[in-house]
């Protein structure tokens, strides 16, 4: 059985990635084709396979400007001859199930989320792109949303990466689908018997992932707070920041491990579909305190391995923050750590191994 597999763009590792490498793992001798590829910034196990690249790779700064071609990838999925295949798998984020698949062929969306910048978070998007994108967004949105709905049709089984997904999947495609989670290394973490007196916040430095709260109730509080990742609003958030406040940029995977592990807990302010940093840090013990939307609730145990606050306000996070504080006690490292076992790869690999099968 010759496989492709679609994935939106190649451009650094993060949980989409992470996911195409378990799949790679599991069809080694399938080709990939994407967007934009930058071999450097990604792994051996992917950089092993074939990859083909569409037309938007050779358009002025592609490799940074990528996503402002969102308009032209319809297009350039098109121009991908996958008749030789006999089974699709598509890595849905950006543009990627829109493929011409052969008839007879079996074509299997593994949906990390509907595009956010077409649906839910349109309005957001907007008012933080630059001018130009604010001018055309309008004027292309709504034959984005046709094509995106079309596209669905032509998946034979969408697969979400959590209940959050699944439920947009359903809301926007009209369309059924089973929850696999992504798979998360767990067996690389490890507990630590010293506890730092600092939060963290880890992961990408923009608006949607609202870093910008954490900030602004750190600032309130006092609390020393230490914030690992790079973004496109890190100077904002800098000038914004008072001196209880450290910007660490980004960190090898050993120092992400020690702080994750001696952190006294991770501020998880925004709204993810599934959220792969929370797991890793409830891997090293420690716990999470997140907004109560989203994947967290798939994966955070309430008054276990985290807290919830319940509105994207400073007060509600520092309300939270005071609560953790008070009963920072019950949280045990053993205990966190065993919660989030469930989500290894072995088992992801062994789950999507048996849809796949039952579909092709």
């Amino acid at each position: 059985m010759k496989v492709a597999i679609i994935h939106y763009w190649l451009v650094k590792m993060r949980g989409g990635e992470n996911v195409l490498e378990a799949l790679c793992e599991l069809y080694p001798e399938a080709d990939i084709y994407t967007h934009v590829y930058r071999p450097e910034n990604i792994s051996d196990v992917i950089n092993g396979h074939k990859v083909t690249t569409s037309f938007i790779q050779k358009l002025p700064f592609s490799a940074k400007l990528y996503q402002s071609y969102l308009p032209l990838m319809p297009f350039a999925l098109r121009q991908f001859d996958l008749s030789e295949y006999d089974l699709v798998i598509s890595s849905e984020s950006g543009p990627a199930k829109g493929v011409n698949v052969r008839t007879g062929a079996r074509h299997v969306c593994y949906c990390h989320t509907p595009m956010r910048y077409v649906w839910d978070m349109y309005d957001e998007y907007r008012r933080n792109a630059g001018l130009l994108a604010r001018m055309l967004m309008p004027l292309l949105i709504k034959w984005l949303r046709r094509w995106d709905k079309a596209t669905s049709e032509g998946v034979d089984q969408f697969i979400a990466n959590s209940g959050f997904v699944q439920d947009r999947i359903k809301n926007i495609y009209g369309r059924d689908s089973k929850v696999i989670y992504p798979p998360v290394a767990v067996e690389e973490f490890h507990t630590s018997e010293l506890i730092e007196d600092y939060y963290l916040y880890a992961g990408e430095l923009t608006h949607y992932k609202q870093p910008q709260l954490a900030v602004e109730a750190f600032n309130q509080s006092g609390r020393k707070l230490l914030v690992i990742g790079e973004g496109g609003i890190e100077n904002e958030l800098k000038s914004l920041a008072k001196s209880n406040i450290k910007f660490l940029g980004r960190q090898s995977f050993e120092q992400l491990k020690l702080r994750f592990s001696q952190c006294k807990a991770l501020i998880f302010p925004g709204i993810e579909d599934f959220g792969i940093i929370p797991v890793e840090v409830m891997a090293s013990g420690r716990p999470v305190i997140a907004f109560r939307c989203g994947g967290a609730l798939e994966t955070v145990t309430e008054h276990e391995s985290g807290l919830f606050f319940d509105a994207q306000t400073v007060d509600s996070l520092n309300s939270t923050l005071d609560q953790f504080e008070k009963d920072e006690r019950i949280f045990v490292p053993a205990t966190i750590r065993k919660s989030v076992g469930r989500f290894g790869k072995e088992r992801f690999l062994s789950e999507i191994k048996v849809i796949i099968d039952q579909v092709s």
